[in-house]
Formats: C-alpha cells, structure tokens, sequence
C-alpha cells in the first residue's frame, strides 16, 4: 500500500500549527500573568503607603483586606460549583486545625507586620528588607528538608545580608523599629510559603487550588491579627472620626472606598501569584520578583522620592545579584 505525501504534509503542517498555537497561548498566559502580579503587587505597595499617611490603623486595615479576601474567595467557590456542577473542597476539622493553622498565623503576623511598617519606613527599605525573605525560605527549606545543604547557599546568604547591611549603611531615612519589624515579617514569610507548600502539595488536602487555599487560611489570619488590632488599635479606632465617629456620611464612604480598594488589589495579587506558579514555575515567579523589585524601587526613587547614597546603591546591587544568584542555581 503507497502512502499519500500531501496527506501527510497537511498532516505534518497542521500539526505544526497547532504547536505554535499552543505556544503563543502559554506565552501570551504567562506575559498577561506577570503584568497582572506586577500592577498588583507594586501598586499595592505604594497604595498601601500612601494609605498609612492619611490611615494609622495598619492591622485594622488588614483584617479589613482578609474578611473582603475571604468573602471573594467564597463567592468564586460558589460561582464555580455553580458552572461546573462540582462541590469544592471543604476540610476537615482536625487537618484544618492541625496541619493549615500555623501557615494561616505565620501568614497573618507576616502582611500584619509588613503592612505596619510602611508607616515608618521608605518603600525601598521595604522592598529591600522584604527580599531577603528568600534567607529564611532557604532556611526552614533545608531545615523541614525540602532543600538540599550546599555551599553556595552559603554564598548567597552571605550576598543578601551583606548587601543589606550596606543599603540601610547610614541611610538618612532609617528607622530602626520600622526595620526590625519589616525583618521578622520577612522571618515570618520564609515560614508562611514553605508551609504553604506543604500544604498545597499534599494531594489528600485538596488545596492545591489557589482560590480554596485562600478560602481555608483567612479565617486563621483574621483570628491570629484580631487580638493584636484590638490591643494597639480598637480605643483609637473607636474614638476616631474617620470610622466610627464620624460626622460626614461622605467622609465615612471614602475611607471605607479606600480600604476595599487595597482589599481588592490584595485578592487579585495573591490570586496572580498563586495562578503564576501553577500555570508556570515557582523559578518564573522569583524571576519576576526580582523584576519587580528593581521596579519598586526605581519608582520609590522618582514618586516618593526615597534617598540613596552610593553605599546604599552598592548594597543594593549585591543583594539583587545574590537573589538572582539564588534563582539561577534553581534552575
């Protein structure tokens, strides 16, 4: 039997076709993704700065962000069963207490503390201090052993901490409390995301959906932040006439306009960072973080107008080729 060579170029054409089709999409996916966690994350953050000038509640206004990212979680689970016909994951007590808890304080104590420390420190502080969150990820990485010990980890320890140490060297916009507050979130952080991830990578739990993750865990965080808001924060909120005293009608719709609005970039940055490593790799978010700090704090420097001398430049350089390092070595 004589084979058919245009069948077979059609075939192979189509074939062809179908593959540059399908990369374009997840090239597409992946640019649209990366756009979305960038205006997310750095609008958030100078967002959030900008609020904290007009707002001292930084713990209240989260728990204001976890109750909205809650009720919008829900909605999208009840949205979802409704399309597909398929109910949701609902956990059990004892894997919900036990197992998702201590992600759910160690997230809540996290973006409380670095939330709070935006009223005292400079954005590019912030970022910079943030970044070294990658420290403590290797760290508890290597201690639930998730990560093998190698000397080069050593090396880009080494880089982040020295070129942090340098980048807050004589900074004139320095503030120690604001510091080591932004430095024990970044500890936190470390602890939040590799206990994510073991939670999300446990089949059985059935949280590997980003939506269902964020479900489950605000409840934890709103309870964890709750009592500290109330201690630091509940008799100055309760006396102020931004929220509960208020005498303009007008006024009170604003600051709560205000509020949701962070709330809701927070719900679409979290969801973008979760859809980025699902859809791609937890290397492609990282690279896209560094991306993203260098952004942050080019537009810290012309919007709010951050200070830097050359020591601080230096610093910053070595603590960023120390994180690309980092990320390199993953590959």
């Amino acid at each position: 039997m004589e084979s058919n060579p245009g069948k077979t170029t059609k075939v192979a054409k189509t074939s062809d076709t179908s593959i540059k089709q399908g990369f374009c999409k997840i090239i597409f996916r992946t640019l649209l993704l990366v756009l979305l966690y960038y205006l997310s994350s750095i609008g958030l953050t100078f967002y959030q700065k900008w609020l904290m000038r007009k707002l001292h509640y930084p713990l209240s206004i989260v728990i204001t962000h976890l109750v909205v990212k809650f009720m919008l979680a829900a909605a999208c689970r009840i949205v979802w069963e409704y399309w597909t016909n398929h109910k949701r994951p609902i956990l059990a007590w004892q894997p919900y207490t036990v197992q998702l808890a201590p992600a759910g304080i160690a997230s809540a104590l996290d973006i409380g503390l670095s939330n709070w420390s935006l009223e005292f420190i400079t954005v590019s502080l912030y970022t910079m201090s943030k970044s070294t969150a990658i420290i403590f990820i290797m760290g508890f990485a290597l201690l639930f052993k998730l990560e093998k010990k190698h000397w080069t980890l050593l090396v880009v320890v080494v880089m982040i901490s020295g070129g942090l140490v340098m980048f807050t060297y004589q900074a004139t916009q320095f503030n120690l409390g604001g510091f080591l507050m932004v430095m024990f979130a970044s500890f936190l952080s470390g602890l939040r995301w590799t206990l994510s991830q073991m939670v999300m990578q446990k089949s059985e739990m059935g949280l590997a959906n980003p939506i269902d993750m964020m479900y489950h865990i605000q409840p934890w965080m709103i309870v964890t932040l709750l009592p500290f808001a109330m201690a630091f924060e509940g008799l100055s909120l309760a006396m102020t006439k931004d929220v509960f005293r208020f005498v303009d009608t007008y006024h009170l719709f604003i600051v709560l306009g205000e509020v949701l609005v962070g709330a809701v970039i927070a719900f679409f940055m979290e969801l973008t960072e979760y859809l980025l490593v699902s859809y791609t790799s937890s290397l492609t978010l990282s690279v896209s973080g560094i991306i993203k700090e260098v952004l942050t704090l080019t537009l810290a420097v012309l919007i709010t107008h951050d200070e830097m001398n050359p020591i601080n430049a230096a610093g910053l350089v070595i603590c960023l080729l120390g994180i690309t390092l980092h990320v390199a070595l993953k590959v």
